[in-house]
């Protein structure tokens, strides 16, 4: 009898730990953790959280949003979120010059108000303020339209 009350007991508390929170709670939980809440986009349709600090976040589609680069967004992302810190990070990544790098972790400097983000061996600083609001998502990494012809041409010698 004890010890199946014993494991009625850890299932409850696994139950408790484990249970998903509603979709903006994720942006909430990155500011609760001392992170901007414009990390993830408007698109978080789940989030749960373990009492271990391992989370995971599923958005509605996959999708880019584009900051100082280009950031393709799995529609599963998945970490480990301590005070300030998110490693462990899989889901997210940048494009840097001609490739796709996966962004490993995320690391807050308040005093520098700045976010560092962590590709590997790697690492890029950026203001915190970029991160404020939250992205909208899009399906594509250039819809339609992004480039009107004109801004194809180089400009004239008398505009350089």
């Amino acid at each position: 009898m004890a010890s199946c009350l014993r494991l009625f007991s850890a299932a409850a508390l696994l139950l408790v730990v484990v249970l998903p929170a509603s979709a903006d709670n994720a942006h909430d939980a990155l500011q609760a953790f001392g992170l901007p809440k414009g990390l993830l986009p408007e698109s978080v349709s789940s989030f749960s959280l373990a009492v271990n600090g391992e989370f995971v976040v599923e958005l509605r589609a996959p999708c880019y949003v584009q900051f100082t680069d280009l950031v393709y967004y799995e529609k599963t992302i998945r970490g480990k979120i301590s005070h300030g810190v998110i490693s462990d990070l899989s889901g997210i990544q940048v494009k840097k010059l001609f490739a796709w790098l996966s962004i490993t972790a995320i690391v807050a400097h308040p005093a520098g108000r700045s976010i560092e983000f962590r590709l590997g061996f790697l690492s890029e600083k950026l203001p915190e303020t970029q991160f404020e609001s939250v992205p909208q998502c899009r399906a594509k990494a250039f819809p339609r339209g992004v480039f009107s012809p004109e801004e194809l041409l180089p400009l004239p010698v008398s505009e350089m």
